[in-house]
């Protein structure tokens, strides 16, 4: 699912793990990026290092070229009418949460946003490898009472 009516952006290559940062901040630090059911999504700086970054020996310690490639289509994702929206997971209650949102497209990239209301702050973006995508797919729908 996802994907269907939006084209996502070309993959974004640069040098350096700096200008993916400062590309991350020009973008999406500047402002919101409202989703396409209205729902305005704050970013802040210090949401890079979770996103881009990924656990090898010790939790987010490895820059991911990988997720840094598709840093354009977060915005892409949000805004992408054709997505499967997912309610996000709770760690520490080992549940469904009613307050995260998780958009699967291009088959198994997703973007985590918290919602409350019609505002939301960004959490992550990544591509669900393994058994992960399976695992998001069996929480239950998101649907608008959820915000």
């Amino acid at each position: 699912m996802g994907g269907g009516k939006l084209a996502y952006p070309p993959l974004v290559y640069y040098q350096t793990e700096l200008e993916y940062r400062q590309h991350f901040e020009r973008v999406y630090c500047r402002g919101t990026i409202q989703t396409f059911d209205g729902v305005n999504v704050r970013f802040r700086k210090e949401m890079f290092d979770h996103c881009f970054f990924e656990s090898v020996n010790s939790p987010d310690d490895t820059f991911s070229i990988r997720r840094a490639n598709r840093i354009d289509w977060i915005n892409a994702a949000l805004q992408d009418t054709g997505s499967e929206l997912r309610l996000g997971w709770n760690n520490k209650k080992k549940r469904a949460a009613n307050d995260r949102r998780v958009a699967i497209v291009v088959g198994n990239y997703v973007v985590i946003i918290r919602v409350r209301g019609t505002r939301a702050d960004f959490v992550t973006a990544f591509v669900a490898t393994g058994g992960t995508i399976g695992k998001i797919q069996m929480n239950p729908l998101w649907t608008q009472k959820n915000r």
